[in-house]
């Protein structure tokens, strides 16, 4: 254990996967019976907790939660094979086993978890939260709600012609895997004009900028063929814990139209910044606000709880 957090493994369907888990200590202002509440988190599309997520984890552990930061398989120091595939099934899995995993920790109280996502790991979130009375709170941060509205996004950032190469690619990943053979990678950020996942203008910088030890710029191309799929709307209503939804109002990645349709479905408490998707990350400019945000939100809605 270093002085910031602890190392645990947990399993998820035969597979081990990595965490930090960031103890507040004892006496802390949201325990109850002895026991504090947990935020699960995890990082977004192709994204590691060692890129960027700490700087969060510290800011609510200083609140009184405990934190509970993993890696989805696949990722990161998360075991798993192949490495860097994508799969929405796969993630909300892992994701139902690090909840399991965050409420066995000393002091945990695993009847008020929070779940707290960033971009794609914003719609799982969202997701999970349907339908599960211990999740007593979500945060998504400029969740990824909408695989179609995101391809429409895509279409009018890149056009036509990548995204049809895109999809040429995704086929070709798909049927490599269905032969037994290795998927077809891609970069997950480029610049301008390179064959990647992410190419808008910046986009590069701001993610090599976060990029931990573990992480690597490469992904599975067939992830475009799932996100076709991917409607976290259909669940948001079922949701009863309060919601925040922080939206970037210049997002190229996470339409912002689709997160605040979603956000109205969760009843979420909402809120906006004049940025893009990375823009809420440590060292970007809005991201003390949104931290801000995020531990008054939490300091609200905990408090009623006890």
């Amino acid at each position: 254990m270093t002085a910031n957090h602890r190392q645990i493994r947990f399993d998820s369907n035969g597979i081990l996967c990595d965490a930090w888990f960031f103890d507040p200590g004892a006496g802390g202002p949201l325990e109850r019976s002895g026991r504090c509440p947990v935020v699960v988190m995890a990082h977004g599309f192709g994204g590691t907790k060692d890129s960027g997520l700490a700087p969060f984890a510290h800011a609510l552990r200083d609140l009184g939660l405990a934190v509970f930061a993993f890696d989805y398989r696949g990722f990161g120091a998360s075991g798993g094979q192949p490495r860097q595939r994508v799969s929405m099934a796969a993630q909300l899995a892992d994701y139902r086993a690090a909840i399991e995993a965050a409420g066995r920790q000393p002091g945990v109280d695993p009847g008020r978890v929070v779940l707290w996502g960033v971009s794609m790991s914003g719609g799982h979130a969202l997701t999970l939260a349907a339908d599960r009375p211990d999740v007593c709170a979500v945060i998504a941060m400029v969740p990824l709600v909408s695989g179609p509205a995101a391809g429409v996004l895509a279409w009018k950032e890149l056009g036509a012609k990548a995204i049809a190469g895109s999809t040429v690619t995704a086929v070709r990943s798909a049927l490599s895997a269905r032969l037994g053979r290795e998927p077809v990678t891609m970069p997950l950020v480029g610049r301008p004009g390179d064959r990647a996942a992410l190419t808008a203008a910046g986009y590069r910088e701001s993610y090599l900028a976060l990029a931990g030890p573990t992480w690597r710029n490469e992904v599975d191309a067939a992830v475009a063929l799932e996100l076709g799929g991917y409607r976290v709307g259909r669940h948001a209503g079922r949701i009863s814990a309060p919601v925040l939804v922080q939206i970037a109002d210049f997002d190229r990645v996470a339409p912002p139209h689709a997160a605040a349709k979603v956000a109205f479905k969760a009843r979420a408490e909402v809120r906006h910044y004049p940025g893009d998707h990375f823009d809420l990350f440590p060292d970007r400019p809005c991201f003390a606000a949104a931290v801000e945000h995020q531990r008054h939100f939490l300091r609200r809605h905990l408090a009623d709880t006890r």
